[in-house]
């Protein structure tokens, strides 16, 4: 949905010309932005239930000090 509203906003770039041109692509831009904000808040979401768990370089990190510190 991010890029279809972004290439929506692109075609009418290209395509139209004038104040027609301005408006399609503020409406598809601000679309745009309200769908990284809802993803964006989703994410959080289900990192705060427990529903996602990181799996990066600092999640390993944060795992060996634990086990570190259970272990001293």
């Amino acid at each position: 949905m991010i890029l279809l509203s972004l290439g929506l906003a692109l075609f009418n770039i290209v395509t139209n010309k004038g104040q027609a041109q301005t408006e399609k692509t503020a409406k598809a831009l601000k679309m745009r932005i309200s769908i990284s904000i809802g993803l964006f808040i989703l994410v959080l979401l289900a990192y705060a239930t427990g529903l996602i768990q990181p799996q990066g370089i600092g999640a390993r990190i944060q795992q060996q000090r634990q086990q570190n510190q259970s272990g001293n």
